[in-house]
């Protein structure tokens, strides 16, 4: 059976004109195709739907149990049109995100209120993970994408990854530390003290291990934390020098806390959207995902990852 949308509309039309010329001038079609449009969805369905007469056109009793079903299918078909409409002009839809803490914290709830207030029909739901729950949230699918710390590709074939901004290595200090009178300090000087960071496994901590290990220099954390909101609690309550990235600085100064970059090696990790290799993102998920992109500082992050770069 080949019954086409344009044969019902056809049909719904003569049924509520009960006639040929009518149903044609409100469809802007001629009588003859009206005509043969309802012959061939006759043959099609193996039914005749009206009587007709020389002056009279009326439903029979099978046109009049098919009508109301043409016109729902119609009608089905007029909804899915218009939220479709609605969807690719962001009048309607649904953003979800994974992200890392710091990310969740301080970056995305400026990027989510900008959104929203430009699109109030789309809603964004935002998730705040660890990075390998991130990771497996986009390679799931339960998210359109993620933000975290970049990784090695080859090892995630499913995902992929768009850099976004790279962040150096900051020691946090108590305002009266002896190093909080310098502009920056080296991770040799130190050493010497009672360092707090995080713990291994987590990939910023795994970079930063990478980079002090090809200038010989072993990090020998006193206290390591999973989230850097303690690392910046545990400074401030007296525990030690912590060692975190950039993104932290304002938790940092909310606590009265000194930031110095660390160099000689300058390290950085770089922070990236993580997307799904083999799905595309949806009209609202990809202007979402443009709104990361295009935030200061942004601008040519697409280079080569910096895990371990030094100056």
């Amino acid at each position: 059976m080949n019954v086409s949308l344009r044969q019902l509309r056809v049909f719904v039309a003569v049924a509520e004109a009960l006639s040929f010329t009518r149903a044609g001038d409100a469809l802007d079609l001629p009588q003859s195709t009206v005509s043969t449009q309802l012959r061939e969805l006759e043959v099609a369905l193996g039914l005749r739907l009206f009587d007709r007469h020389t002056r009279m056109l009326r439903l029979t009793e099978a046109g009049a149990e098919i009508l109301p079903l043409a016109r729902k299918t119609l009608a089905d078909l007029d909804e899915v049109v218009g939220s479709s409409a609605q969807l690719k002009t962001l009048g309607r839809g649904r953003v979800s995100i994974a992200a890392s803490s710091i990310q969740a914290a301080l970056v995305l709830p400026r990027v989510m209120r900008a959104f929203m207030a430009s699109h109030p029909g789309v809603r964004v739901d935002l998730f705040d993970v660890s990075q390998d729950e991130v990771l497996s949230m986009v390679r799931s699918g339960a998210v359109d994408f993620g933000l975290g710390t970049a990784f090695d590709t080859r090892l995630e074939q499913q995902l992929s990854m768009r850099p976004l901004w790279r962040e150096n290595y900051y020691a946090v200090l108590p305002p009266d530390h002896a190093l909080s009178s310098k502009r920056e300090v080296t991770w040799r000087e130190l050493m010497d003290e009672p360092l707090i960071g995080p713990r291994k496994g987590n990939p910023v901590r795994a970079i930063l291990d990478f980079g002090l290990a090809s200038e010989g220099i072993l990090l020998n954390l006193r206290h390591e934390t999973s989230l850097p909101f303690t690392i910046a609690g545990m400074v401030e309550g007296g525990l030690g020098v912590g060692i975190l990235t950039g993104s932290v600085r304002q938790v940092a100064e909310a606590l009265n806390l000194q930031l110095r970059p660390i160099h000689r090696p300058t390290i950085q990790r770089e922070v990236a959207l993580v997307l799904h290799a083999e799905r595309s993102l949806s009209p609202a998920a990809r202007q979402f995902a443009d709104a990361l992109i295009a935030l200061p500082g942004n601008g040519g992050a697409g280079g080569k990852a910096a895990r371990g770069r030094r100056r």
